[in-house]
């Protein structure tokens, strides 16, 4: 902005948007301050720089704008847990069913996770055939692509899902 721009000759654009051509720095930086306005650098790695001349502290706000605006606009995805039993039920099957749909429709990911205690570390063929159900159950409504495939780590078997 205004004297902080190194280089010699800049292109210049005035504040209608028309091309002014390329003029040394100082004559540019005089033309802005004439319309009490400031000169900008908008495309620093163009050969030569392109300026522009305009109400800084306007510029700035509108950056700010358009900053937030995007930072609303993009959805932040959240990995949300789902934790099965060994015996778990068939209602409360049904339950976290519904909990992992929920879940994928706002387009989170949704980790599956079956804890094994004592002895149930011992028939992990069963908690693997929980947790394949689960799945099998979810990719008949929706096409899922594993994030993480069905591991076995430190007593507890877990899977990552999300929509394809």
């Amino acid at each position: 902005m205004n004297e902080k721009i190194q280089s010699p000759e800049v292109r210049v654009i005035d504040d209608e948007g028309k091309p002014l051509g390329v003029l040394p720095t100082d004559q540019a930086i005089a033309i802005a301050r004439s319309k009490e306005l400031d000169l900008v650098e908008v495309s620093p790695k163009a050969e030569p720089p392109v300026c522009k001349i305009l109400d800084y502290g306007q510029f700035k706000y509108q950056k700010e704008k358009e900053a937030r605006k995007q930072k609303a606009q993009s959805n932040e995805v959240e990995v949300k847990g789902i934790r099965l039993t060994f015996r778990i039920g068939a209602h409360d099957f049904d339950v976290r069913l519904a909990q992992a749909k929920k879940f994928l429709d706002r387009g989170d990911k949704v980790k599956v996770e079956l804890p094994l205690r004592g002895r149930e570390k011992a028939n992990k063929e069963v908690a693997d055939e929980v947790v394949n159900r689960f799945l099998e159950n979810l990719k008949a409504q929706y096409n899922l692509r594993l994030e993480q495939p069905v591991t076995y780590q430190g007593g507890r078997i877990s899977a990552i899902i999300t929509k394809a």
